[in-house]
């Protein structure tokens, strides 16, 4: 099978390569999948370049999220042979991966590959952080990175509870699309002030900040909390950790509380996780929510996909196709 694999940390394009390897083999409580789509998440990028809260275990695959077949099942035929399902794994841009069968999630069989391979980390990140914030209708979110795959679900899921929804962007050109998913306010931060917009509109500041940048841009989200406000930190695509101003915490009653998908994925029952997958599908299924694709690429075209996933003003994902 092909696998694009590297052997030691840094820029993906300079060490991820195209390799042939064996097809792995399962073990009694795994289910061997036949992957036929994976897209490129900032995750993965930070992931190669060794700056990721998982460390490689060298040489590693690449990839987080992916779609597939089932070829072979586990011991307990728990999902049957044929069926397709999305899994997350250390490694999925690979033709085959074995995954423990609890983490295989069946979809729809009309749901579309490049559909399907984003079903899981960004709407279920985007819907369960809106679940977990405690926010009303009425009120205000703050969602930096706003024209991110993350970002444009997290809108649209907020308005279908009635939330007002002000985000970020560095394109004046990304406002409008924005402005149609239902975004109330989009503040372009090269040219305008994050906090001075903010205040101007909401009156007292937002509810609720979803930071994915950190760095300056997320120590200006955090003041643009009202008093008693909460941020709720996800990402770092800024590589900078946020600066944070204890007087603005102590005097305002903020709060900063960290959020990883697989921390709540775990916290919940089994009943409280089927209900999330099948409410996000149904949302996807149902195209009240949607998700972009930019390009798709095959395997061996890796680096043609990594340079169209670097390109700035990108709308929608990259994806890699089997």
């Amino acid at each position: 099978m092909k696998q694009i694999i590297f052997h030691q940390t840094g820029l993906p394009a300079e060490v991820l390569t195209l390799e042939e390897a064996a097809i792995p083999q399962p073990k009694t409580h795994e289910v061997l999948i036949k992957v036929t789509a994976r897209n490129i998440n900032p995750s993965d990028i930070m992931f190669v370049r060794g700056m990721y809260g998982i460390t490689p275990r060298l040489p590693s695959s690449a990839g987080f999220e992916a779609v597939g077949i089932v070829e072979k099942t586990d011991e307990k035929n728990t999902i049957p042979v044929g069926a397709k399902v999305v899994f997350t794994a250390i490694g999925t841009w690979k033709e085959y991966v074995c995954v423990p069968a609890a983490m295989a999630i069946p979809v729809p069989p009309q749901m579309p590959d490049e559909i399907a391979c984003q079903a899981f980390v960004n709407p279920l990140t985007a819907y369960a952080m809106v679940e977990s914030s405690g926010l009303n209708a009425g009120d205000w979110l703050l969602i930096t990175a706003g024209a991110s795959a993350f970002g444009k679900l997290a809108i649209q899921f907020a308005k279908q509870k009635g939330i007002k929804v002000a985000c970020t962007v560095r394109q004046d050109a990304q406002k409008g699309y924005l402005t149609e998913l239902g975004a109330d306010l989009v503040i372009n931060t090269e040219t305008e002030k994050l906090q001075k917009v903010v205040m101007e509109k909401t009156g007292e500041g937002v509810h609720v900040v979803f930071d994915a940048v950190g760095g300056v841009l997320g120590a200006r989200a955090l003041a643009s909390l009202r008093v008693g406000g909460k941020m709720m930190v996800f990402g770092l695509l800024s590589l900078e950790n946020i600066p944070l101003n204890s007087g603005l915490l102590i005097f305002k009653n903020l709060k900063v509380e960290g959020f990883w998908l697989t921390t709540w994925i775990e916290s919940l029952s089994a009943e409280a996780r089927q209900k999330a997958f099948k409410t996000v599908f149904s949302h996807l299924l149902g195209q009240s929510v949607k998700l972009d694709v930019a390009a798709s690429y095959p395997l061996e075209q890796f680096k043609e996909a990594l340079e169209a996933y670097e390109k700035g003003g990108r709308n929608g994902k990259i994806l890699l196709v089997s």
